[in-house]
């Protein structure tokens, strides 16, 4: 299988060894399901009903505070976002109204500016870990992975600015989504 016949196919029917594509090619494709690491396609398996919880838990507040003070938009996962030489797709994202690109038909060619990554039993942590590098790397100021075993939130400022919050703190959208914050507990209801 070619990269043209892997642009046409669904996760479901593309075989095991998946075929290298170059990041033009990937993104010129309509494949869907799938963040491009590396050359290759990393299938993104349908969420656990915690994870869709804690996402909802967060995104309807953010989403909410976001339209309220006109900062930008909030973004739901499946959306793609070009992150260096990567295309990922966070679970929750926060792009300014400066940052918006015109042409929202594709995925987005800037990375978000807010990053949300929600941890998933079949996840790797160092994977995850890796990707809040990519975007801090790529352009993204603030980045949040939530554990949902531990209900813990890790935010990401830098490779050395690390902090993790637990149930009784609150996380705040700092200098990002100024004003806005949430109990981290409240994201584990």
């Amino acid at each position: 299988m070619d990269a043209q016949e892997a642009r046409q196919s669904s996760p479901e029917s593309l075989p095991h060894e998946i075929p290298k594509m170059t990041l033009e090619e990937f993104l010129e494709s309509d494949l869907e399901g799938y963040e491009y690491i590396e050359g290759e396609l990393v299938p993104m398996p349908p969420t656990s009903g915690e994870h869709g919880d804690i996402s909802m838990n967060l995104i309807s507040p953010l989403n909410l505070y976001v339209r309220e003070n006109q900062l930008g938009r909030v973004y739901a996962p499946d959306t793609g976002f070009q992150v260096g030489e990567r295309v990922l797709m966070p679970d929750i994202a926060f792009i300014s109204t400066d940052q918006l690109p015109v042409d929202r038909s594709k995925t987005f060619p800037v990375p978000p500016d807010l990053a949300v990554e929600v941890v998933s039993p079949t996840d790797k942590l160092y994977q995850v870990e890796e990707k809040a590098f990519a975007y801090l790397e790529a352009g993204t100021q603030l980045v949040w992975v939530i554990k949902p075993r531990s209900k813990t939130v890790t935010v990401y400022r830098s490779e050395i600015d690390i902090t993790v919050l637990t149930r009784n703190d609150t996380l705040s959208g700092e200098e990002v989504v100024k004003g806005f914050s949430c109990q981290v507990a409240e994201l584990f209801e």
